[in-house]
């Protein structure tokens, strides 16, 4: 059953007709707080649009520590970034907007089965027991128009497989990200939204955060303003990844083409490394720099992977000098088609447009060649849990491991 607090009826209507199932329609939370009082297999509450924010988020903290269990999905008329950090702060598990009926069941069973994950396995955030992590898939090239987020997206894609695996796509591209206008996404919230959440970076609130693209995958979309990007510490882009990691059973992570903080901090969750390049002087270049960058700051060599794009264009360099130009071996390529920049422009994904093609059979043996390989699930365990949004100061670190060298 769901607990529904809402005094006008005509509000409550349609959401009890979205919620589905067993409802139980309340006109206030004192009468709710006693009704939870005495029926303990309760677990999820939505408190409407009518209920004052203070109120709702006094009802969530007063039972956060003494019935963890307990979710609660509040409902706005409009969804504020103030509104939405105040709430997950309180411990609430998302925020929806009143018309949004779609997104409130999404989120109510989304919220049960935290409730009983929680209530039927013990699953606490303050037990400190070990936690099954996701692969952290980096797609990264130093320079620009390389196809980086072209390969990103047709590889989460790949990746999900209509639903068989659970995929998060991250576009770190924080100035000038393109994987939102590439995968026709027109999302409600995005990577900016994370600012306001200090140390609220909880799975439920990440999950808040996310646009679903199709079955099995979801997307955290860059900031739509570039300014916003000053505002996105390393920091908070590593506990976004962490998180994100323990709940996804592979991160695709779409890069901007530069070394900066937060790159490298995407990197230093990463187990899966591709280093995409084009057959020409630059690209090839950079991504010379790219790897012995990598040497000097130990960064695993067999978790990086160089990937060739547009590798049959004939532009008087061949894949075999390119390989032997980095003292590396090449281990894919993708070849060069006009229909990728096509399907884009007809807001479509290679993959999804035309399956059998060629690239799209590229991408393909990518995921699951190179990023599942042996290992088709989680592939390690995580440190005992840190408070939320917590970073932990002696985890591996690229920077930390070039000091120690």
């Amino acid at each position: 059953m769901t607990l529904l607090v809402e005094r006008d009826t005509t509000r409550a209507d349609p959401l009890v007709a979205a919620l589905g199932g067993d409802v139980l329609v309340m006109d206030s939370l004192e009468a709710a707080r006693r009704f939870l009082a005495d029926e303990m297999s309760e677990d999820v509450v939505v408190i409407g649009a009518d209920v004052d924010l203070q109120a709702a988020t006094a009802f969530t903290e007063g039972f956060r520590l003494t019935r963890p269990s307990l979710s609660v999905v509040l409902v706005r008329r409009r969804v504020e970034t103030s509104v939405l950090t105040e709430a997950l702060h309180a411990g609430m598990r998302d925020v929806v907007e009143e018309r949004d009926l779609t997104k409130l069941r999404q989120s109510t069973d989304r919220a049960r089965r935290t409730s009983a994950a929680i209530r039927d396995q013990g699953v606490l955030q303050t037990t400190g027991e070990a936690a099954s992590r996701g692969k952290v898939v980096t797609v990264f090239s130093a320079k620009g128009g390389t196809g980086k987020t072209t390969l990103s997206t047709n590889l989460a894609v790949a990746l999900a497989a209509g639903g068989r695996r659970e995929v998060c796509l991250v576009d770190l591209d924080l100035g000038f990200g393109d994987v939102g206008i590439t995968m026709q996404l027109f999302p409600a919230r995005t990577m900016a939204d994370v600012i306001g959440l200090g140390a609220a970076i909880t799975p439920d609130a990440m999950q808040g955060l996310l646009t679903q693209h199709s079955p099995g995958l979801k997307v955290l979309v860059a900031p739509i303003a570039p300014d916003e990007k000053q505002k996105i510490t390393a920091d908070v882009v590593g506990a976004v990844l962490d998180t994100l990691a323990k709940e996804f059973a592979y991160v695709v992570v779409d890069t901007a083409p530069e070394l900066d903080d937060v790159t490298v901090t995407a990197f230093d969750r990463t187990d899966v490394l591709l280093l995409l390049a084009t057959l020409d002087i630059p690209a090839i270049k950079n991504l010379k720099l790219t790897l012995e960058t990598l040497d000097l700051l130990d960064f695993p060599k067999e978790q990086r992977h160089v990937v060739l794009n547009r590798a049959d264009a004939k532009v008087g360099i061949t894949a075999n000098e390119t390989a032997k130009s980095l003292k590396t071996e090449v281990e894919a390529e993708i070849p060069s088609s006009r229909d990728v920049p096509a399907t884009v422009n007809r807001g479509a994904l290679i993959i999804t447009d035309a399956p059998r093609h060629p690239v799209s059979v590229a991408v393909k043996n990518i995921a699951e060649s190179i990023v599942v390989g042996d290992n088709p699930g989680p592939t390690a365990t995580a440190a005992p849990s840190q408070p939320s949004g917590h970073v932990d100061s002696t985890s591996r670190g690229l920077f930390r491991r070039r000091r120690s060298s």
